[in-house]
């Protein structure tokens, strides 16, 4: 048992002294995370370090939050905002592969928040269960500064759940659709440009459950995880958890027009645009070659986007060129 002492530096609301104190800021989320899973006991069939928790036979457990002061762009609504509360969560299960079956809402808002506000955060919320094909079932609701933490739970129906871990060399690697609509989104806000199908897919995020339920029927992923964060990360997430390396080909990196005309309007690069951002909610996933028409027969969507191999890491090759594929900076 973990004495009081070892962890009386890690629970105690202040630092023994300046000189003794890490500043959350210092190291970063990642890490952060990292460092909680060095004390926290395993627990589930699935633990920390995937998008989701397998616990029991099937049982998926997920959970996630957004704030008023991060996740609310400029011409949000409300009702987009409880959407996407939702979103972020059910796309976690998207990339385990699990079939939706409930979604609780915990609510900080503020008192001088209007009261209309509240019910069109929750109409979204319940819109986007639906569209997952769950409800909401449950929840809280607290004073606090605009925090709505959501928790989706879901079913693997007996079937294998897809994880971070697994890729191997001579898999291809592949996403679900189009990238860098939200990062556009962000940049066409920032630069005050008029593009409402960029803004839509910052907005309004689809988590892909049924691309992420047919995908892990088929048996044929053999590596998987969403991209909340950004492709740049899931793609060093990838090759970490599976100690493998990754090529990815530029021009295979598939992207609505806007995407092209918003970068050179901002002067903001391409690449960065398709690699550094978070907020995309597409699924990145390896899978073994030879088992491809497993999912071409289970009509999902995809893209092949490059390939596994015995490396490291991953690195872009662009116009004959490598260079190194760092986490996104969203």
């Amino acid at each position: 048992m973990r004495s009081l002492a070892s962890t009386k530096r890690l629970n105690g609301p202040h630092p023994v002294s300046d000189d003794d104190m890490t500043l959350i800021g210092d190291i970063g989320e990642r890490q952060l995370i990292e460092d909680f899973k060095t004390f926290l006991r395993p627990e589930g069939r699935v633990g920390p370090g995937d998008d989701a928790a397998v616990i029991g036979k099937d049982v998926v457990v997920t959970t996630d939050l957004v704030t008023f002061d991060r996740h609310f762009p400029a011409g949000m609504t409300y009702e987009q905002f409880g959407w996407y509360a939702a979103a972020v969560n059910f796309s976690d299960l998207a990339a385990m592969g699990a079939r939706p079956i409930g979604l609780t809402a915990a609510l900080a808002l503020p008192l001088d928040l209007d009261v209309q506000a509240a019910y069109d955060i929750m109409s979204g919320m319940d819109q986007c269960a639906e569209f997952c094909g769950t409800g909401v079932v449950g929840g809280d609701t607290k004073v606090g500064p605009g925090i709505v933490a959501g928790t989706a739970i879901g079913s693997m129906d007996g079937i294998k759940p897809m994880l971070r871990s697994g890729a191997k060399p001579g898999d291809v690697v592949a996403v679900t659709g189009p990238l860098g609509g939200p990062a556009a989104g962000f940049a066409a806000l920032d630069h005050g440009i008029d593009c409402q199908e960029a803004k839509d897919a910052l907005y309004l995020p689809v988590p892909r459950v049924a691309e992420g339920v047919a995908m892990a029927k088929t048996g044929a992923v053999t590596s998987c995880m969403d991209l909340s964060d950004g492709l740049g990360t899931a793609l060093n997430t990838l090759c970490s958890r599976s100690n493998v390396g990754i090529d990815v080909e530029f021009d295979f990196l598939i992207h609505q027009s806007y995407v092209d005309d918003i970068a050179a309007q901002t002067g903001i690069p391409l690449e960065k645009l398709l690699l550094d951002w978070g907020g995309e909610y597409e699924l990145v996933f390896t899978a073994d070659k030879d088992r491809l028409k497993k999912l071409y027969d289970a009509d999902v969507e995809f893209s092949i986007i490059g390939m596994v191999h015995e490396g490291d890491h991953p690195e872009l090759i662009r116009d004959n060129k490598r260079s190194d594929i760092g986490f996104g900076e969203y």
